[in-house]
């Protein structure tokens, strides 16, 4: 397969962030035990990838000291926010902090935490891992899912948080 790359100087990290901001996302907290202890971290890469079978990916950080946990359960919970949940994507986006603190959640059929008054949740297992950069690709195979349409999603958009309303 022939090389994409050129000669061409590389990329300013800024301008990358930049021009990708304009891109809007919606934002889902991936959650799982790590042992009896709750983990999880927050996440705009969530992509749908196969139907058949059922597959969706999130890219976690390298420098991510929520991702190893997360991969020793093996089971994970994404968890869509809604447009009301800012806070909470805040909270589980800081470092070195108690993230489910003051956090409902109740079990998922696959035992991770499942995060109450989210627009919608993703079960599924780790399937593959792929190095990508500063990121790793996960494919997991999806093995239930749900969705409320009482609100609207959280949207990430040029760095700030916005809604469809």
């Amino acid at each position: 397969m022939p090389s994409l790359v050129t000669d061409r100087p590389p990329l300013e990290s800024d301008l990358l962030r930049e021009v990708m901001g304009h891109f809007a996302t919606g934002v889902a907290i991936i959650t799982g035990y790590d042992d009896a202890e709750p983990v999880g971290l927050t996440c705009q890469s969530v992509v749908s990838v196969s139907l058949d079978p059922p597959l969706i990916s999130f890219c976690p950080a390298k420098t991510s000291s929520s991702w190893p946990r997360l991969r020793r359960s093996g089971a994970l919970s994404i968890n869509v926010l809604a447009e009301q949940q800012s806070a909470l994507c805040r909270q589980f986006a800081a470092s070195g902090t108690d993230k489910f603190a003051g956090v409902a959640h109740t079990p998922a059929g696959n035992g991770s935490p499942r995060i109450a008054d989210a627009l919608a949740h993703i079960e599924a297992t780790i399937d593959a891992e792929h190095d990508a950069g500063d990121h790793t690709i996960v494919v997991c195979r999806i093995t239930a899912l749900s969705a409320s349409a009482a609100t609207g999603p959280l949207l990430f958009y040029r760095g700030a948080f916005e809604n469809l309303r």
